[in-house]
């Protein structure tokens, strides 16, 4: 069961997960809220090897019906976007930390043999300066996003070592790829770029993040199905760290457009400076590694847009689309 499978990194991992293994079976729970797109996995509807359910993962009656013959469940129902969560932090309390609480009652009550598998970020570890953060180095949320999914790990964690469930957690770093919303940082500038309009840099721009192809990241999660160890953390990184500038650079000069279309912008409220994970257990344990270059896969997704304006343009909201960036410094 896959939960969340309409979104971004869901619905790749199950056209993944369907393409590469010839022996299984999806169910996919989405509640069809903000982040879902249905259209992420039309391509699969009549397929005899998936089903889709509408509902919620914080309906515990529901949940309590779906666990049953269920060997595997990966969780990646969440809300996601950090400016949301700091405006309005009580739906990323609800679908993050709720939903996994309602997911680990499910099972225990099922006494079932289940394997779950809850996608973390790796903004639980908030910022750092130098270095990169292991698993077993303590979390320091910075924002409502972060620590509702820092809370969801902790219930893990303790129905793992309370009950005995079978419960693996993977921190990954900045996803990017096919069937992004828009008004993520990559896709943002993409459309923004494609349109011709001004593409906001926060603050400095010299934000650090580790981006990583979102079919790298179902590559490490398909492996960490079949080969997690139960209460274990695996970090998930592409070993890609980039300043945001430099990745609006990258995309501008890809698609032939000028540097001028950057704006600096008034920062976000906690916004990190930087995140960086240290993945070598994963690939020491599982022998994982990255198949993908950030250039090229940049350049595949640069192209995935350019070909699917039909997809993105009912998604892209008036702060994708604004000719005038939010609150500019200029």
């Amino acid at each position: 069961m896959v939960t969340g499978g309409l979104g971004f990194i869901g619905s790749n991992f199950v056209l993944y997960l369907l393409a590469k293994h010839e022996d299984i079976t999806i169910v996919n729970v989405d509640n069809k809220s903000t982040g879902s797109n249905p259209a992420n996995l039309k391509d699969i509807e009549g397929s005899k090897r998936y089903r889709f359910i509408k509902g919620d993962i914080t309906d515990s009656t529901l949940v309590k019906k779906l666990v049953k013959d269920k060997d595997v469940i990966v969780n990646f129902a969440a809300e996601t976007h950090v400016d949301r969560s700091i405006a309005n932090p009580t739906p990323f309390f609800k679908s993050n930390t709720q939903g996994i609480f309602t997911l680990l009652e499910a099972v225990r009550a099922s006494s079932q043999d289940v394997k779950i598998i809850q996608i973390s970020t790796d903004e639980v570890y908030g910022e750092i300066a130098t270095g990169s953060y292991k698993e077993d180095d303590p979390l320091r949320p910075s924002n409502p996003y972060s620590a509702s999914k820092a809370a969801a790990e902790m219930f893990c964690s303790a129905y793992h070592r309370t009950y005995g469930l079978n419960v693996v957690v993977t921190r990954c770093t900045n996803n990017f790829g096919p069937y992004q919303n828009p008004e993520k940082f990559i896709p943002k500038t993409i459309v923004r770029a494609i349109l011709t309009l001004p593409i906001s840099i926060y603050g400095t721009g010299k934000n650090v993040r580790d981006w990583i192809y979102v079919l790298v990241h179902g590559q490490a999660l398909d492996t960490v199905v079949r080969k997690g160890i139960p209460g274990e953390i695996y970090n998930i990184s592409g070993g890609n760290e980039l300043t945001n500038l430099e990745v609006v650079n990258r995309i501008l000069r890809i698609m032939d457009k000028p540097q001028s279309l950057m704006v600096y912008v008034e920062d976000r409220p906690g916004h990190d400076l930087r995140y960086s994970l240290d993945s070598s257990k994963i690939r020491r344990e599982m022998n994982w590694r990255p198949r993908y270059s950030f250039n090229s896969a940049l350049e595949e997704t640069i192209d995935w847009y350019l070909e699917n304006e039909e997809w993105w343009r009912p998604l892209a909201t008036e702060d994708v689309l604004n000719p005038t960036p939010w609150k500019s410094r200029r």
